[in-house]
C-alpha cells in the first residue's frame, strides 16, 4: 500500500432539453418509424386538400384520382423521413411540383415538403434541404410565369410577382425555423455531453479521493498490525506479558482502522451525507505518534500547526502519517523527526529519517508517494521526498494555507 522507496541511492423529464430533442439522428440506433404522425399528416393533407378544393372552383383543376394519388404519395413518403431524408425531402418537393403543374389547388400538400424540409435540416442534410426547397420555388416560378399558358387549367394568366414573393419567403421562414431549431438540437446535446463528462469526472475524482482514504488508513494501520504480530510471535514464549501487550495493539488498531474504513464507506452509501465524526487533522498528530511508538518508532515532533482548513488539515495528517508508515515498513531506523513550520501562506511539512533502507516491503502496492503528491496537488501544492545528502530519507510537503482555485 505504499511507494517502494528507494533508500541511500439524469431525472426522468426534459434530461435539459425537450423530450423530442434525441429523437433524430443521435446514430447509436436506427430511428423509429413516424407511423401516427404520417398518418395524421396525411389524412390532413387529404381533408384539407378537398377543403381547399371547393374554395379554389372554377380557378383551378378539380381534385381526381390522379390529384387523390399525389397528396398520398406527398403524405406516405413521410414516413421514412427519419431514415433517408434527402430522397424524402426531394421526393415530396417532386410531387408537389407535378400537383401544382397540373393544375390542382392550392392548400396543405406545401405542408408535406415543409415538414420533409426540418426533418432534412434537423438530420444535418441542410443543403439538401435548401436546395429541394429552391428547385420547387423555381419550378413554381417557372410554371406560373412561362409554362402557365400550356398548363392547365386553360386560360389561365401569368401569376402575379408578389404572389412569388410570398411564396419565397414562405420557403425561406420555413428553412430558418429548421435552421434554428437544428442550432438549439446541437446545442442541448453539447449540453448533455458536458454534463455527462462532468459527472463522470466528479464521480473519477471522488473514487480517486475515496481510495488515498482506504490507502491511508490500511497502509498505516496494516503496517502497525504487522509490526505488533511479529513482536507477539518473537515473545510469545519468552515474554507472555509483553506479547499480551502486541496483541492488545493489534486488537485496539485493528477496531480504530475499522472504524475509519467505516466512515469512508459510509459516503458511498449515502452520498452528500455529512460524516459521523470529524476527519482526522494535526491534532491527533499525538495519537499518530503514540501508534508510531507500539510499532517500535521513536517520533519527534518539532513546531506547532497553524489553524488549517478542513481539505488541508486532513491531507497534512495523511501525508505524515504516510511518511511514518513508510519509515516503519521500509527503514532500518527506529527514529523519525516531523518538523512542522508555516509563514502567512505555506504550511511546511519535513519528515525525516536516519536510515538506512531494509528493502523490506509489507505488502505495500506502491501507491503511498504518488498518492501523497495527489494530495498536495489537489490544494496547490508540492511533495519532495528523496534520500538525504547525509543518509537517511526526507519527505518535505508544501501545502498553501489558501485553498486554489481549484480545489
Amino acid at each position: 500500500m505504499d511507494e517502494q522507496w528507494v533508500r541511500g541511492g439524469s431525472p426522468q423529464g426534459w434530461r435539459h432539453g425537450p423530450p423530442w430533442g434525441d429523437r433524430w439522428g443521435e446514430g447509436e440506433r436506427a430511428p423509429r418509424w413516424p407511423w401516427r404522425s404520417t398518418v395524421v399528416v396525411t389524412v390532413f393533407v387529404l381533408a384539407g386538400s378537398t377543403f381547399a378544393a371547393h374554395g379554389q372552383q372554377g380557378e383551378r383543376v378539380d381534385l381526381d384520382p390522379f390529384a387523390r394519388v399525389l397528396l398520398l404519395v406527398a403524405g406516405v413518403l413521410l414516413l421514412w423521413r427519419k431514415r433517408y431524408p434527402v430522397a424524402v425531402v426531394f421526393g415530396t418537393a417532386g410531387a408537389v411540383l407535378v400537383y401544382l403543374g397540373a393544375g390542382y389547388p392550392y392548400g396543405p400538400v406545401l405542408f408535406t415538403v415543409a415538414l420533409a424540409c426540418f426533418s432534412a435540416i434537423v438530420a444535418g442534410h441542410r443543403w439538401a434541404a435548401w436546395g429541394a426547397m429552391a428547385a420547387l420555388w423555381a419550378g413554381d416560378v417557372l410554371m406560373g410565369h412561362w409554362l402557365y399558358a400550356w398548363l392547365p387549367p386553360s386560360g389561365d394568366s401569368a401569376a402575379p410577382w408578389g404572389e412569388q414573393i410570398v411564396v419565397a419567403t414562405w420557403v425561406v421562414a420555413v428553412a430558418a425555423v429548421s435552421e434554428l431549431f437544428r442550432v438549439r438540437r446541437e446545442q442541448w446535446a453539447r449540453e448533455r455531453a458536458e454534463r455527462a463528462e462532468a459527472a463522470r469526472r466528479r464521480a473519477d475524482e471522488e473514487r480517486l479521493r475515496i481510495a488515498r482514504e482506504l490507502h491511508d488508513v490500511l497502509a498505516h494501520s496494516i503496517s502497525v498490525i504487522n509490526v505488533q504480530a511479529g513482536v507477539g510471535l518473537a515473545l510469545l514464549d519468552s515474554d507472555p506479558e509483553q506479547a499480551r501487550t502486541a496483541l492488545t495493539t493489534i486488537k485496539d488498531k485493528s477496531k480504530e482502522a475499522l472504524g475509519e474504513v467505516r466512515q469512508v464507506l459510509d459516503t458511498l452509501r449515502a452520498p452528500g451525507a455529512a460524516p459521523r465524526a470529524p476527519a482526522p487533522g494535526l491534532d491527533r498528530l499525538p495519537e499518530l505518534v503514540e501508534q508510531a511508538a507500539s510499532a517500535g518508532l521513536t517520533v519527534d515532533v518539532e513546531g506547532e500547526p497553524p489553524r488549517l482548513a478542513p481539505g488541508t488539515d486532513l491531507a497534512a495528517f495523511r501525508i505524515v502519517q504516510e511518511a511514518l508508515t513508510n519509515v516503519v515498513r521500509h527503514s532500518g531506523s527506529r527514529h523519525a523527526r516531523v518538523h512542522l513550520a508555516h509563514d502567512a501562506g505555506a504550511l511546511r511539512l519535513r519528515v525525516d529519517d536516519d536510515g538506512p533502507a531494509t528493502g523490506t516491503d509489507a505488502g505495500g502496492s506502491g501507491n503511498g508517494l504518488a498518492g501523497m503528491r495527489e494530495r498536495a496537488a489537489a490544494l496547490g501544492g508540492t511533495i519532495e521526498a528523496g534520500p538525504r545528502p547525509d543518509g537517511g530519507f526526507r519527505v518535505l510537503a508544501v501545502l498553501p494555507l489558501t485553498p486554489s482555485a481549484d480545489t
